[in-house]
């Protein structure tokens, strides 16, 4: 299953599932990443890393590498 850090810019998909302990996850839940949601790739930074995206067309938010590849994700047909 691919992870949020490999969409390609301009990408949307769908989380599927959190990686980590309760605390991590929580986190990440409490930033608009629950399963079920979509989300759409918008840019990385120079350097790599942050990572830009949009949560449901809502807000936008940027995310370290290492915290993204925890994110699986199914793309979007």
């Amino acid at each position: 299953m691919p992870t949020l850090d490999e969409l390609q810019t301009g990408e949307a998909a769908t989380v599927t599932a959190l990686e980590g302990d309760d605390t991590y996850v929580q986190r990440l839940m409490e930033l608009g990443l629950i399963e079920g949601v979509r989300v759409e790739f918008l840019r990385r930074a120079p350097m790599g890393d942050p990572l830009e995206i949009r949560i449901d067309n809502t807000f936008r938010l940027s995310l370290r590498r290492e915290d993204a590849r925890r994110i699986a994700v199914e793309r979007a047909s």
